[in-house]
């Protein structure tokens, strides 16, 4: 139970008690004071049982980190897989050890409202593939989940605020040509964020879905800066601070475990995980 639902439940105790109204200056603050829980609840919640646009960006491990980026696109995608829901590859950008960073969707009831808590920095150790003296190393992805579609009220963008590139998409030549002429990417200059898209076959297509998962980002970040300010959390809205954010640790070498950093759960089981068996920590974290 969070400190939300906490409190709602402190406060319905209250209104059930014989001598609630007595003071009806303080029953209208704790009815006033409900009625804004369930509103935050209820914005913050609004998206979950949708589809999820996740993102994966390789960080600080050169090789390895390319390559552990990949191991996760596997495990999520194997989690989705074992949910019945669909993954769709929006963009991405393959490195001959791995992935550099990859964007997809998954399509299926509750994937948002399951995914979202799993934004953040996931941590690898274990002895190197590409390290000839098989030495241990530390490599990090960053995850980044957000709602598949987010209402055109939520979120405004004004055109002077974006930057919009045209470019070929990545893929093979031949009869494929023109298809490859139409990736776009969006850049958001106050915030700088950017969105690439490449995987519809027309330009303007990709400009229309690329807009749609920039708001669903912005809205991702709006909806983060309410609970910081809430939480009365000072966190940076740098990437370093980003990147800081570290939610998992996958250690391989020397002994074998899993473990979630914010409720401290944890398996030897490394190799499920890997699987796709993260239902366990995705439960707990609900749970906070």
């Amino acid at each position: 139970m969070n400190a939300n639902e906490k409190r709602l439940e402190e406060l319905e105790k209250k209104m059930l008690e014989a001598d609630f109204w007595e003071n009806k200056e303080e029953a209208q603050k704790a009815i006033k004071e409900m009625s804004e829980i369930k509103e935050k609840q209820k914005a913050k919640n609004k998206y979950d049982k949708g589809d999820a646009i996740v993102s994966l960006f390789s960080g600080a491990g050169g090789d390895d980190a390319e390559d552990w980026t990949r191991i996760l696109f596997e495990m999520y995608s194997k989690f989705a897989e074992k949910n019945g829901w669909d993954v769709k590859i929006i963009h991405e950008h393959k490195s001959e050890s791995g992935l550099k960073n990859i964007t997809f969707e998954i399509i299926g009831k509750n994937a948002y409202g399951t995914l979202k808590n799993e934004s953040g920095v996931h941590r690898l150790v274990r002895v190197s593939p590409f390290s000839a003296k098989k030495l241990r190393h530390t490599s990090f992805a960053m995850l980044e989940a957000v709602p598949r579609f987010v209402e055109p009220r939520e979120i405004e963008i004004s055109e002077k605020d974006t930057r919009i590139e045209f470019m070929r998409a990545s893929g093979p030549g031949g009869q494929n040509v023109n298809k490859r002429e139409t990736a776009v990417r969006i850049t958001h200059i106050p915030t700088k964020i950017a969105v690439h898209f490449d995987s519809e076959r027309s330009q303007l297509q990709n400009k229309e879905r690329a807009l749609e998962i920039l708001k669903a980002k912005l809205y991702a970040r709006k909806i983060l800066e309410q609970k910081e300010e809430a939480e009365e959390m000072k966190i940076s809205k740098t990437t370093e601070a980003e990147w800081g954010h570290q939610i998992r640790s996958y250690v391989l070498h020397p002994y074998k475990m899993v473990k979630d950093n914010r409720t401290n759960v944890e398996t030897s089981d490394v190799e499920s995980v890997l699987d796709g068996e993260i239902g366990e920590f995705i439960e707990a974290e609900k749970n906070l």
